[in-house]
Formats: C-alpha cells, structure tokens, sequence
C-alpha cells in the first residue's frame, strides 16, 4: 500500500521538474510514511511514496529490472506474489528482494501489457518501458485502489490521489458542472469523470497506455454474470469454501502485524471467523460502537471476538466531532455523500494504534445479495406488469399531488418509472426534479437527467432482474463509493485493508451462481449462511441487514442542525454560487420537522460546502 505519482513530457528533449514531482510526491505522503523514492529520465519522472508491509528493509521504490530498461510504482498488494515468483525464477529471472512489487517487474518483461491478467490483489501502478519509450498503468479488477491523470499543455501527471495533480501550477482547475450533478445524483463521482474538467479516474479493470503524447485506455477483465454449470447445493458451499479459504489465505500474507474490522454483520464476521481458523495465534479486531442503540451493534461484534478468542477492539462513537469534519473531506479531494465515512475514519483510526493491515467484509452484500434493494425488485414486479403510460400517470399524478420531501412522495415517483431511472431514484441521492429545484439554472445540466451510469446494465432485458442490480453495484456504487471510502479513510491513518471477498476467483464463482443460491424463500445471502451454519451464531445469521449506518438523522435534528446552518447558509457559504439558498433552507427545515428523514441529503450540500472552502472554490 503506498502513494504513486508521475510525469511525462511530450517533448522527448525537455527535462521532468524535479521540484514538482517531489511535491507531488510529498502530497501523498500520508499513504506512504515508510520511505520515498523517484525516478527521472529526462521527460519523465516517477514518485513513490512506500508503507513497507512486505520485505520491510528490500522493497523500497522504483523497482527495476536486471538492466534497468523497465522502471515501476506500485500501490497495493499482489497476494499470489509468492506462487508468481517460483515461476519467474523458473524462468531464468533473478531477483534482489523479497518484496510482492519485484514479481511485477518480471512479468512485464515475459507478458508486456497481459502481466495483469496474472495478478491476485488490489493495484495501481505505472511502469515506464524504457526500450519503447512507453508507460503501461493499470487499475485492479475490483478498483480497491485509485489512479487520477490528467493531460493538458503537452504533459501527462497521474496520481494516487487527486491532491498531487494541483502541485503542477500549469493546470489551472474548473469544475465540471456535469460531474456535480453525478454528485447529487448518485453520491459520489463516477469514473472515468471527477470533479475537474480534463482530470480522469481510470476505470477498475482498465489498463492505461501513454506513448508519445497519446493516451488510451482499454479493459482488460469484465464482471460476468452468465450462470455456470448447475451444481447440487452442498458442491456450491463446498467450492465458495475453498476459494473463500484461499483467498483469506493469500491475503493474511504481511510482515507487519494483521487484524480485522467485525460490525457484527455477517460479512465481516464470517471473515473474522474463517481468518481465526487459519491463525495459531488470537487475530486482532476491530468495531465501532454507537451510543444510539438504534445503530449499535456491538454487542453482536462481541459476541464473534468472544467466540474466536480475538483481542478485541471497540471504540464508543457518541457523537459527530465536528473538528474532525475538514480534515476527513480534505483527504477525499473530491465531494462524496456518504456519511459512514465518519464511523469507517474512526475505527481505521484505532486499529492503525495496533496493526498495520486490516481484513474487512466489504462487497459481500454485492456478490451474495445481502441488499434491500434486490429482494424489492423481486417484490415490485407487479408494479411493471402495468403498462408505462397507466404506470406514469397513476403513480406520477400521486407523486406530483404530495408536498416535497412528504413520506411516500418518493416511493410513488419510483414506481411512475422503471428499469435503470427506478433504480437510479432508489439508489441515488437527489432525484432530477429536486436536483431542478437545487441547483442555480446557469448549474444545472438538462443533458445528466438520464441515469447514463446505470443503464449500459439494464440494457440486456433477458437477464434475471437481481443480476442485473448486483451487476450495477459491482461496477459502481462498490468501486466508486464503498471502496473509495475505505481506501481514503484507511491511507489517512496509513493503514492497508484487504478486501477478501474481492478475490477475483470468489467474483468470478459468486457471479455464476444461480439467483437463488443468493435469494431464497426471503432469505439474503443464502449460500454464504449455508456456508456459515457451523461458524456462527444463529442469532447472526437470523437478524436482518444493517448497513453501516451512523445517527446522523439524529445528530441534524440536534447539534449538527446549527453547524449545517452556520455553514450553508451564511454569507460566507460557497456552496451557493450553485445551490438556490430557499432550497437548502427547505430541506433544513423538512428534516427538523421530522417530516422525513433527510439527512442524506444534508450532508450531501454539507460535504460539498466544506469542499468548497477547502478548494478555494
């Protein structure tokens, strides 16, 4: 896990300013505080910023080949690193560490752009080819770990994180109007866009290739949802077991000490529970406790730690530390909605007093089910037996009757539309007609009003409707939201988290699982419950979902409520240059009234206000 950043010229005879790329690099150094290193070879540079968790005293950065053609920047880890490297040394290859990084070196010189395809693990990362005059970068198939660039002025900068990119002075930053109505739509900014005009996210699964002043990018894996060979019950536990145990396997791989964050939910315990049976020794773990009891579930964490004998963790969260606020909005770079930032910046903060690597839960609700909004798309399927026009009349003409913000106005505006747009209003923050009424005309862009990012997985009308949503999420709100949040928070504090789940091989054998291996009788994550019959308690595998939620419904009707005010509208906001203050105002008032929960939608204006200030927007 570290920082990575970089420049090349366009120009083969101009020089790489070793001032920027330093302080570039120096930007990133909360992801990497271990050590720093940089190449330059005349129009280009690399910069590295290292925390060391495998090799500790061999695996400093840029690594290179035997003659030093082939230079590489790498965050992240590759978990098959040690099965790669007997094959490579097989092969004639010698190396001079022990680090995961070195193994990529060689796969490039024996694969060229396929060495990707070989890799197990979460990645960023930049080879320069000096032979060819070429860079190859690439981003995990999951997309756990980020990559920013940008092109502009004969020069090509890429980033872990997007702060680096404004320490080149000659970029002069706008922000895209179309990316913040994405914003507002969907919570966060999807990839390839950001915030900034000209500035990219690469997308999971991608490969990038800048050669003389031209860049592409292409795929190079896809989520698949063509269902398997059918198999008895009993064989699909057993072989979601095996790959499950392989994959917490390579991922318990570290040289520095390991633990594991445990909500209480399944997810997280059930990799707290298969971690502890491949330990000798009691794992370390992690959770967050709330004094609301409304979102507290400690005591089930509690009852996980007690079972694996784990040296277990709890931080008490009581209320929102404001304090805290500019500093966690500063290290996102970029306005993002989601307010269990605030419980995942707590408890990266406390395990990183302890450990330095942590396993987490995160994406078993995609691959196996686990969401609200798969079994309603089972339960709605009445509601499209209607035809479109009767839909949109019968329930829009309800929907426009009710007063805004009004409980049920929503669900009815859901049920007038269908497909991509129902789901975009489910899962989404602002629909169109608020984010009408929100933005300021001269902001507001008629051309994003289609929920473009969810529709490419609707398109296919013969797939089973839950596929098709577990699709959507793997390919957006997982890579852009959850894991975003996780790899921002986690690299404040300089700790790495491991997602085992996301072990392409479970993917893969996850997604061509029959539905109902998913879904049965109302019954989520059917198979990973079979799974777990024997290693949990029943009261854990029986309770409901419950997210990774915070009381911030609450924290707006009390001591938050005067901090969003003073900040959103004072003479001194910034955020209203593009939001219509009587809008704001309305849902500060809807909320405090306890008319309906909007508290999402507050901190969506609130995260964007202190981004403002942040960026001098």
């Amino acid at each position: 896990m570290c920082g990575i950043c970089g420049i090349c010229l366009d120009d083969p005879r101009a020089r790489v300013d070793s001032a920027v790329l330093d302080a570039m690099s120096s930007s990133l150094a909360h992801r990497g505080p271990d050590g720093n290193g940089t190449f330059l070879d005349g129009p280009v540079g690399l910069g590295h910023r290292r925390l060391s968790i495998i090799d500790l005293s061999r695996g400093e950065q840029p690594m290179y080949n035997e003659d030093r053609t082939i230079a590489l920047i790498f965050n992240g880890e590759i978990y098959n690193y040690i099965e790669l490297r007997k094959s490579l040394i097989e092969r004639g290859h010698r190396f001079c560490s022990d680090a995961d990084t070195e193994v990529l070196v060689h796969l490039y010189e024996d694969y060229g752009d396929q060495c990707v395809e070989h890799l197990r693990g979460m990645f960023a990362f930049a080879i320069w080819d000096g032979r060819r005059k070429r860079l190859l970068a690439a981003r995990d198939r999951m997309g756990e770990k980020p990559f920013y660039y940008c092109q502009h002025n004969g020069r090509f900068l890429f980033a872990s994180e997007l702060k680096a990119l404004h320490k080149d002075r000659t970029w002069t930053p706008r922000i895209c109007t179309a990316s913040l109505d994405h914003y507002l739509a969907y919570g966060y900014i999807p990839a390839p866009f950001t915030i900034f005009e000209d500035v990219f996210k690469l997308q999971a699964a991608h490969t990038l290739v800048w050669e003389k002043g031209r860049v592409s990018t292409s795929p190079y894996w896809k989520v698949d949802f063509t269902t398997g060979p059918r198999l008895d019950e009993q064989e699909y536990v057993e072989e979601l077991r095996r790959r499950l145990d392989d994959s917490i396997r390579l991922q318990m791989r570290s040289d520095v000490p390991l633990g594991a964050f445990l909500s209480g939910g399944i997810d997280s315990s059930a990799i707290v529970a298969l971690a502890s049976l491949q330990m000798n020794k009691p794992l370390a773990t992690f959770s967050v406790a709330f004094a609301d009891q409304e979102f507290d579930e400690s005591r089930y964490a509690r009852m996980v730690a007690e079972r694996y004998g784990t040296e277990h963790h709890e931080i008490v969260v009581r209320d929102m530390d404001v304090s805290t606020f500019p500093d966690l909005v500063g290290h996102f770079d970029e306005p993002f909605a989601d307010p269990s930032a605030i419980p995942t910046y707590y408890i990266t903060r406390e395990a990183r007093r302890f450990v330095k690597v942590c396993l987490s839960g995160d994406g078993g609700d995609e691959l196996f089910g686990g969401y609200d909004q798969y079994e309603d798309c089972l339960r709605q399927r009445w509601v499209d037996w209607i035809p479109g026009g009767v839909r949109r009349a019968m329930f829009g003409r309800l929907s426009s009757a009710l007063p805004d913000y009004v409980y049920g106005k929503g669900w009815l505006r859901r049920m007038s539309v269908s497909g991509a747009v129902r789901y975009q209003r489910q899962m989404g923050v602002f629909d169109p007609e608020e984010r009408f009424q929100l933005l300021r005309s001269e902001h507001f862009d008629p051309s994003t009003q289609e929920p473009w990012l969810f529709s490419p997985y609707f398109s296919d009308n013969g797939h089973d409707p839950v596929a098709v949503r577990q699709h959507t999420d793997q390919r957006t709100y997982l890579p852009e939201d959850i894991l975003v949040k996780v790899d921002r928070t986690s690299m404040m504090h300089a700790l790495e988290v491991r997602v085992p789940f996301l072990d392409h091989r479970v993917v893969e054998w996850t997604n061509a699982m029959p539905t109902n291996m998913k879904i049965r009788g109302g019954v989520r994550k059917y198979v990973l419950k079979r799974l777990l019959a024997d290693l949990l308690p029943a009261e854990i595998l029986e309770r409901g979902k419950r997210g990774f939620g915070i009381p911030i419904k609450h924290w707006f009707r009390s001591d938050l409520d005067g901090f969003a005010r003073d900040m959103l509208l004072s003479p001194s906001s910034r955020s209203q240059q593009f939001f219509r203050p009587d809008a704001v105002r309305r849902l500060l008032d809807g909320h405090g009234r306890g008319l309906r929960d909007l508290s999402r939608r507050l901190w969506t204006v609130l995260w964007f206000e202190q981004w403002c200030r942040l960026s001098g927007v």
